[in-house]
């Protein structure tokens, strides 16, 4: 029988392999955010902020919820613990999120 673990794990860091993407995931560990306010906190376009978004949502990292006109993301639950230290579970292995760095938002 085939183990899928390596597989799975090294397709998760590949989308983690992109600076923005991380970023986002360390301002959606704050709270769940919209793409205005994930583009604007970045300083980055909407349209390159959406299709970051696109490829965490398909990666199951991210996950989206209709509030009225705007889609809010928030990390999928079990991904994200927050507290002394926090950090992406990605079940094979577990990303430090920088607590020293700036916050994504104020």
């Amino acid at each position: 029988m085939l183990d899928i673990k390596p597989v799975h794990c090294s397709r998760m860091l590949a989308v983690l392999s992109d600076p923005q993407r991380l970023r986002i995931i360390e301002c959606l560990s704050e709270k769940s955010r919209n793409v205005g306010e994930l583009a604007s906190c970045l300083g980055k376009h909407m349209v390159k902020v959406s299709h970051h978004l696109s490829i965490l949502r398909k990666a199951g990292l991210v996950k989206s919820n209709r509030m009225g006109r705007f889609i809010y993301y928030e990390l999928q639950s079990g991904m994200g613990v927050s507290g002394p230290t926090s950090h992406l579970d990605l079940g094979c292995c577990r990303l430090e999120l920088s607590k020293t760095s700036q916050k994504c938002c104020s």
